[in-house]
Parts: structure tokens; C-alpha cells; sequence
């Protein structure tokens, strides 16, 4: 490495915290596809994906891989399912974008952590430890706050949350690149959006060739999706996961300040919400750190 050369690290810091900066703005992005269906845009994110990754898979010639996933029909069993989660996380986050609901789109995302520890207790039988117990039963009462006091269950935050810890989980247990895994994944869900699209032109519904500037912001959709995740990969490779931990904060908290910044209303109550959903990160991020710090001291 030369002198001006940042260590690795770094560049995995500066990858990582990117995608989550990219993913934690997006809302700004799908506010400009307001003139279009969250169907609509979902089924274009799947089609443009799809020539997006197969760049990324040419320029790392990861043909191989791609063709071992594709005749391994357990494989492409669980990849179907998780596309079925990872379409229907989309359409739910740009459903809620242009319903003015991205506050609700931040506590999913809040959430989300919290929920993997959960999944630990639930199908890993993991020792929590009273910093992660902790950390659930304050997620627990935010939850149970939002109900009481605004009056209705979070659906949207609660299905996002739900939706994209069982499509982490199931992806870990799939021993394929994620590059590929999203490939093959776009791929199922664009067969059927390329007959949806061709359908609602046909009517006259869709917003394709309404001009240049519709047109190109549809297109955008793929390398919006894809160029996140590329830098979460890099970023994953070069630090451990409580680094990577706390920095997925920073998604939701750019996604919240975005709502305010659109002016959703954040009552007394979402502030209590809130402030529980946010303690128990606290304990969740001081459970973390501390188990990093025992395997170094290992």
C-alpha cells in the first residue's frame, strides 16, 4: 500500500456509510416518481435492475457462480422466495414514500435490528444477555405506545421490518454471492414485470413515454437499487459487525429527518415512540460493542 492510499478499512467505512446514506435519502428519489404507481415503479426497479447487475457480474466475471445458482433448483427455490420479500419490501417502502408516510418508513428501519436479535432468541435459541433483553422489551413498549396512544397498530413500519429480517435471514442460508443472489432474484421478479408493463402501456396507464424526464427517472430506479447494495457488500467485507451495526442507524435517521424535512407530524406521541425505539438501539449498540470487545480481548 502506498502512502496515499487509505487503509482498507477506511474504504470499507467510506463504502459502507455510503450505501446507507444513499439508502437513507432514497425517499427524496421515489418523491420525484410521485406521477407513478408504486406498482408501476417497482415493476421498472425489478426490469432496470436486471441490465444493472449483469454489468456488475460481467465486470467481475462471476458467470460461474451465476450458472451454479441457476442449476441448483434448492437454490433457486429459496431465491424465489426471497424475491417474493424483496418485491413486496419495495412496493411497501415506495407505497409509503408516496403516501407522506416516510416517518413510518424510518421506524421500520428502526426497528429492523431489533428485530434480528428476536430472530436469535427465536430460531438460534441465542443468550441474550440484559443489554439485549433490554433492547427488545424498550422496542416492545415503543410498539405498544404507538397503538395506545395514535391509535393504531404501525403496519407499514412493523411489515418492513418483518419482511427484511426474513429476507436477511433467509439469504444467509443460501451459499451464493449476493451479487448473484440479487441477479437471479431481479431476474424472477422482471419475467412477470416485463408482461405487467407491456399490459398497462398497452392501456395507456403507464408513465414510460410520457417524456424524456419520467422515462429517465424510471430508468434510475435500477442503478438506485443496485448501487447501494454494492457498497454495503465492500463495506461488510472490510469491518466487523459492530462497526457495521451502528452505522445501519444512520438509514433511518437520514429516512426521519427526510419526514420532518417533508413535513409529516411528529406528535408528543410519535416522540414517545420514538424515544423508546431509540433507548432500546441504545442497548442494542452497547450489546454490541461490548461483544466486540470481549472476541478482541479473545
Amino acid at each position: 500500500m502506498t502512502p496515499t492510499q487509505p487503509p482498507e478499512s477506511m474504504r470499507a467505512g467510506i463504502a459502507a456509510l455510503s450505501s446507507y446514506t444513499i439508502w437513507g435519502l432514497s425517499p427524496i428519489f421515489y418523491k420525484l416518481l410521485g406521477f407513478a404507481s408504486a406498482t408501476e415503479i417497482v415493476l421498472h426497479r425489478a426490469l432496470w435492475s436486471v441490465p444493472t447487475l449483469l454489468l456488475v457480474i460481467w465486470a467481475g466475471k462471476n458467470w460461474t457462480a451465476v450458472v451454479n445458482a441457476l442449476t441448483k433448483p434448492k437454490v433457486l427455490g429459496l431465491l424465489l422466495l426471497t424475491a417474493i420479500l424483496i418485491a413486496a419490501n419495495w412496493w411497501t417502502f415506495i407505497f409509503a414514500v408516496n403516501e407522506g408516510r416516510v416517518l413510518e418508513v424510518s421506524l421500520g428501519y428502526f426497528i429492523n435490528p431489533l428485530m434480528n436479535v428476536a430472530v436469535g432468541l427465536l430460531v438460534f435459541r441465542e443468550k441474550l444477555g440484559p443489554w439485549r433483553i433490554a433492547a427488545i422489551a424498550l422496542a416492545l413498549i415503543g410498539v405498544i405506545n404507538q397503538v395506545v396512544s395514535v391509535g393504531h397498530l404501525p403496519v407499514l413500519a412493523l411489515f418492513l421490518a418483518v419482511s427484511f429480517t426474513a429476507y436477511g435471514y433467509i439469504r444467509k442460508t443460501i451459499a451464493v454471492d449476493g451479487r448473484v443472489g440479487m441477479l437471479v432474484e431481479t431476474v424472477i421478479i422482471a419475467i412477470p414485470s416485463m408482461i405487467a408493463l407491456g399490459f398497462v402501456t398497452a392501456q395507456g396507464q403507464g408513465h414510460f413515454n410520457d417524456g424524456w424526464w419520467p422515462a429517465t427517472l424510471l430508468i434510475l430506479t435500477g442503478p438506485m437499487t443496485v448501487a447501494p447494495l454494492l457498497l454495503f457488500i465492500i463495506g461488510a467485507r472490510g469491518l466487523n459487525m459492530a462497526t457495521l451495526g451502528i452505522l445501519q442507524f444512520v438509514a433511518p435517521s437520514l429516512q426521519f429527518a427526510c419526514a420532518v424535512a417533508y413535513g409529516e407530524a411528529f406528535t408528543p406521541a410519535h416522540a414517545v415512540t420514538f424515544g423508546f425505539i431509540w433507548a432500546g438501539l441504545a442497548c442494542f449498540t452497547v450489546s454490541m460493542l461490548r461483544r466486540a470487545k470481549k472476541e478482541v480481548a479473545a
